[in-house]
């Protein structure tokens, strides 16, 4: 067994896969781009397309969890709520405390078959990221260039324009992280010095919330958005440490998921009463992850484990890239190696570590402590 955990981490196993998930990458983002033609004529069908364009992307993140390195999230939830998630838009409201938190969110939406609706309001500088920014941008997530005067206008419009003619039977979520960026300890603590001064209760776990982007979205959603869903994420200390790069190397992570339901109906529609209701909503919240840090688990914390069995969709699209992509590259790469010259070669090699940088920089953009400095800047929402 230790042997397979060697090969499964070593750089040669590890380069394959980045290397299937670029190519494939690209070709999807191609097919995203050339639909596009279909805009103008029918947004529904634009939109049914990029829907199941964008799994052949987001499939091989829950394959690499899932299949490869055998991670596991386990979901507290009520059941009436799970059939409820399937068949209405909705938001996602989700703890940023990890690296791969978004990656659990989205082994229960693969699982449950909602992963092709998943969309994001996220950072300007995620669209420029190749491959998964631009399949976002495809696929409508919004992005904000965390400046409130342009932020605004630009919620308003991406909102309304992803309203207007969405498929019917068709529903997305959005995610969205109320507390602007991910979390660390200089973050809290400069939150809730800003905290002390409004008179709001001081959070353990997490960043005061931004409200004014979440207020926005609540009054854009025309009564077609219906629920919201609060999400609260950890990692439980028997599995490895929950970073992109630890899955991909095959190392088990295992993650616990409490979830709550709220109606739109029940959230105040006025600023005061739902900026109220978000500061609220984030004091439980860390109640609820409080629980877990004491108890390893949520288990035992208001709401039932519910057993969702994995299915075979990301298994089958990783196998059929490696079919497609990976057999005849190596193919040729062999042919390659046996017939060039020393000097293609060592342009080869050239190549090969500069794909290897920079998918290593892709990854991290993952990783905490080289994430953004945004709210280590004392700054009132």
């Amino acid at each position: 067994m230790h042997i397979y955990n060697e090969f499964k981490s070593s750089f040669i196993i590890v380069a394959f896969l980045g290397y299937i998930f670029l190519v494939s990458g690209l070709i999807i983002n191609f097919l995203q781009l050339c639909s596009y033609i279909i805009w103008p004529f029918s947004k529904e069908l634009y939109r049914k397309m990029n829907r199941y364009l964008a799994l052949g992307i987001w499939s091989q993140f829950t394959f690499i969890a899932q299949w490869w390195s055998k991670s596991d999230c386990t979901l507290y939830m009520n059941p009436d709520d799970l059939e409820k998630i399937q068949k209405e838009h909705a938001i996602v409201i989700m703890n940023h405390k990890y690296d791969i938190d978004w990656i659990a969110g989205w082994i229960i939406c693969q699982r449950i078959g909602i992963m092709q609706g998943s969309k994001i309001i996220g950072k300007q500088c995620l669209k420029l990221l190749p491959i998964m920014g631009w399949c976002w941008i495809f696929t409508e997530s919004i992005f904000i260039r965390r400046i409130w005067e342009n932020d605004r206008e630009t919620l308003v419009k991406d909102l309304r324009k992803i309203l207007d003619n969405y498929p019917k039977n068709c529903f997305f979520n959005f995610l969205l992280f109320c507390e602007g960026t991910r979390f660390t300890e200089k973050k809290r603590l400069i939150s809730m010095k800003i905290a002390q001064e409004k008179g709001l209760p001081e959070l353990k776990h997490h960043i005061l919330p931004r409200t004014k982007g979440f207020t926005l979205l609540l009054q854009g959603a025309e009564d077609r958005i219906t629920g919201i869903y609060d999400l609260t994420v950890g990692f439980k200390k028997s599995g490895a440490k929950p970073t992109l790069l630890s899955i991909i190397q095959g190392r088990s992570c295992q993650a616990e998921i409490f979830v709550r339901r709220i109606p739109l109906s029940e959230i105040p529609k006025d600023t005061n009463g739902c900026n109220n209701w978000v500061y609220k909503l984030y004091k439980e919240k860390d109640q609820i992850y409080d629980y877990f840090v004491r108890h390893d688990t949520f288990e035992g914390n208001g709401l039932a484990r519910v057993e969702i069995q994995s299915n075979y969709y990301d298994l089958l699209i990783e196998l059929s890239w490696m079919i497609i992509i990976g057999i005849p590259s190596i193919f040729y790469l062999i042919k390659f190696l046996w017939t060039s010259s020393f000097i293609a070669q060592l342009i080869f090699l050239i190549v090969v570590i500069l794909a290897s940088i920079g998918v290593r920089a892709m990854i991290a953009m993952t990783e905490i402590e080289r994430g953004s400095h945004y709210g280590e800047i004392e700054k009132n929402d």
